[in-house]
């Protein structure tokens, strides 16, 4: 079982997180921003991952330090996790309808991190109506997390937004692409020896 399991604390954030990659797709997830938990929890359920979360952010300011700082975290977990990363496919793309979103991602744990992905949403934030949680999804802070996860991960993202309207439904086809993506490129290949690249790491 390739698992993980880290903390992190700063002024703004404190952080504890564990993850098994070879999971069946639970998530126990509290960040504080109920849209976030959302997302987290079908990010855990598309990748087949058991992802436990609890996060304390300086939510009385904005959702932006929890959301990047959990993509640091979240990242760091997959790269502890996956270790040498021997045997495993590597590279994997997928696209994912959902109503009107259409969304394709690709990734490449690679070592090496990149984010492309561009897009100006039209909806500001998405608000919480659940009066347990506190914070807004500000959607401009999307882009900060994956930029933290392909970072943190050593991972090559890519996220292009093919259609769409409803700022849901686009959001949530972005992060079940990728963890659809995520899933099969962290899966071991029984066909395949050693690590995936003839510099003999990654």
């Amino acid at each position: 079982m390739r698992t993980s399991a880290l903390e992190r604390n700063t002024k703004e954030t404190q952080i504890k997180m564990s993850l098994n990659i070879d999971g069946t797709g639970k998530g126990n997830i509290s960040s504080g921003i109920g849209f976030f938990d959302h997302m987290l929890n079908s990010f855990a359920k598309h990748g087949n991952f058991d992802l436990d979360l609890e996060c304390k952010g300086d939510l009385n300011v904005d959702c932006h330090h929890s959301v990047e700082d959990i993509g640091i975290v979240l990242g760091n977990c997959f790269k502890e996790a996956l270790g040498n990363k021997e045997g495993i496919n590597r590279y994997a793309s997928f696209i994912m309808p959902m109503d009107d979103a259409l969304v394709l991602c690709a990734v490449d744990f690679s070592g090496r991190p990149y984010l492309n992905f561009s897009y100006d949403f039209e909806e500001e934030r998405i608000t919480d109506f659940d009066v347990s949680q506190v914070g807004d999804f500000e959607t401009e802070t999307l882009r900060e997390f994956l930029y933290a996860l392909s970072y943190s991960a050593g991972m090559n993202l890519h996220v292009k937004i093919l259609d769409g309207i409803n700022t849901h439904h686009i959001i949530e086809a972005i992060f079940k692409a990728m963890a659809n993506a995520m899933r099969i490129a962290a899966s071991k290949n029984p066909d395949r020896e050693g690590i995936l690249s003839t510099k003999g790491a990654l």
